[in-house]
This record gives C-alpha cells, sequence and structure tokens, in this order.
C-alpha cells in the first residue's frame, strides 16, 4: 500500500492511459449500470427492489473480492509479489487526482476568477456552482478534499493492508456502489439500500481515522479535536462528517452549512459554527495539511512493515 500511494502520488493515472483502457472505477461503474438498468424495474414494489438491489450489491462485491483473491494468489511470493500487487492497487489510490482537481479550484479562487473557480467546483462537487461566492467555493472544495481524503485514499488503503487486493477492490465496488445507487431518490431509495448501509459500515474506522490524522496536524490540536467531537455527529453522513469537521477545526473555518442542489435549497447545520467563513487561501492550507496527512498515513504504515 505504501509503494502504490507512492506511484499514485508521483504520476496519478496518466490521461493516455485513461483514454485508451479507462479505469478500474469505470470498470465497476459499467457493470453496476447494467445491474442497475436490469434488475432495477419501476413496476416492482419496494420490497422487491430492495432483495434486487441487496442482490446487486452482494453480486458485484463478490465478484471484485474474488477477482482480488484470484490475482494475488496467482501472484509470485516474496518481492515479486509486493511489486506486483503495489501496480494493481495503484489506480485503486486516488492520492493525486484528488489533490490536483482540488487544487484546480484554487488556482483561479486566488486569481479572483470566480467563473473558472466556479468551473472547477463544479466537477467535484454536486451543488449548483452558480450560486456560489468566493467563500461557497472554498468551503465546497474544502469540503470535498476532506470526505475524499476518507473514501479515495484513508479507506481503499486500510482495507488494502489488512486485506490485499481482495480488500481494496472489494472496498472500491463497495464505494463505487455507492456512489452510483446509494441515493435517496424515487429509483434508488430502495435499490440502493443495501449499497449505501454496506458503504457506511466500510468507512466507519477510515473516516474516523482521517479526522484523528487531520487534527494531529494542526497547529491547535486540542480546538480541531474539540470541533471534530462535537461536530461530527452532526452532519448529514455517519461518517463524513469526521474527517469535515477536523478540516474546519484544524482550519479554524465553517463547514457545511446550507446549500442548493439542482434548484433544491437544502438547510445542513453547520460545523464549527461561529468560525470565519473560509476563503482561497484556506483551500491552500488545507491542501498542505491533505499531503502531510497522507506523507503522516504513509509513513506509519511503512514503519509497520519493517516492524
Amino acid at each position: 500500500m505504501v509503494v502504490a500511494m507512492a506511484v499514485d502520488a508521483f504520476t496519478g493515472w496518466p490521461s493516455p492511459l485513461f483514454a485508451r483502457i479507462g479505469h478500474p472505477v469505470t470498470w465497476l461503474g459499467r457493470l453496476i449500470g447494467v445491474i442497475d438498468r436490469g434488475w432495477n424495474r419501476a413496476s416492482d414494489p419496494p420490497a422487491v427492489r430492495r432483495v434486487a438491489g441487496v442482490a446487486g450489491a452482494l453480486s458485484v462485491i463478490a465478484l471484485a473480492v474474488g477477482l482480488g483473491w484470484l490475482l494475488q494468489v496467482l501472484l509470485p511470493s516474496g518481492w515479486i509479489q509486493i511489486v506486483l500487487v503495489s501496480v494493481l492497487a495503484w489506480p485503486l489510490v486516488a492520492l493525486r487526482s484528488l489533490h490536483d482537481h482540488v487544487a484546480d479550484v484554487a488556482t483561479p479562487l486566488q486569481a479572483g476568477d470566480i467563473g473558472g473557480a466556479r468551473e472547477a467546483v463544479s466537477r467535484i462537487v454536486g451543488r449548483d456552482p452558480a450560486a456560489l461566492d468566493e467563500s461557497g467555493i472554498a468551503r465546497a472544495a474544502i469540503e470535498s478534499l476532506a470526505e475524499n481524503a476518507s473514501d479515495g485514499i484513508v479507506a481503499p488503503v486500510f482495507w488494502g493492508t489488512l486485506f490485499g487486493l481482495p480488500g481494496i477492490l472489494g472496498y472500491k465496488a463497495i464505494n463505487t456502489l455507492d456512489s452510483m445507487i446509494g441515493h435517496r431518490n424515487e429509483r434508488h431509495e430502495a435499490f440502493g439500500w443495501a449499497a449505501a448501509r454496506i458503504d457506511d459500515v466500510a468507512n466507519f474506522i477510515p473516516a474516523r481515522l482521517t479526522g484523528f490524522l487531520f487534527v494531529l496536524l494542526a497547529a491547535r490540536r486540542t480546538e480541531a479535536l474539540s470541533c471534530m467531537t462535537r461536530d461530527a455527529r452532526r452532519h448529514r453522513s455517519p461518517n463524513a462528517g469526521w474527517p469535515e469537521a477536523a478540516m474546519a477545526g484544524t482550519l479554524g473555518v465553517r463547514l457545511s452549512g446550507p446549500r442548493i442542489y439542482h434548484g433544491n435549497a437544502t438547510d445542513e447545520p453547520w460545523l464549527n459554527e461561529g468560525a470565519r467563513d473560509p476563503h482561497a487561501e484556506d483551500i491552500s492550507e488545507a491542501l498542505a495539511i491533505y499531503r502531510r496527512g497522507m506523507l503522516l498515513l504513509a509513513g506509519v504504515l511503512a514503519i509497520l512493515a519493517i516492524a
């Protein structure tokens, strides 16, 4: 996992490679899309759709875990296995991609280009960019960085550390299922129920680990820890609130709060209410904390591996 993190930090997933073969997550997405279209029938009652969703989710996860297990068993042992597992795990750790997408928001925002910043932030969040001012853009970017640090790096590395390729592939299947069908809308309320619940369980420990990583790197650790433990449970997600509240306390800004999705306003509670609104410079500071946090995670894993 340490080698996979290092490779991704330096190279990311090259655009020419993506254009030629796609990405493992897009492959999973195609499979989930086929299952969603074939098994999630609007004519079926909710109970039937829920059962179909459970079966679909478990099928995708089992396929991913089984493929990871088969690959790992077939690989030669020793250092060759470590290298090959690292290469296979590399595309499943989105360390570089997350950093670059958030940095793409910070650059135009710091230059005063609100339009460019809105366009960049629309690629990483679902809220309406036209309604966002500088603080709203900065808040959205920082929240996305904090939440996806858990979902995109810490969680897959955590499960990969415990179970190797079956763990990291199984987690990416779970996370992709949640992102595609784990929504509370008319189509997926029943069918995506299992995907959302399984994702909650899979992210329970990694989300809290990510929060504590940010707290450890805070200039005022006591305040950051207090914010995380006080406000994390106020978030609509049982897991995303931990890294987001930790980042809010670490930066000394308020996050979450009311926002607009597809023209509909949602009244979300504030994390670190009473603190100032974030600005463009806070995105850069959040990225610096993110880099140090991921380096700390890799360092701890390297020490454990050597020990």
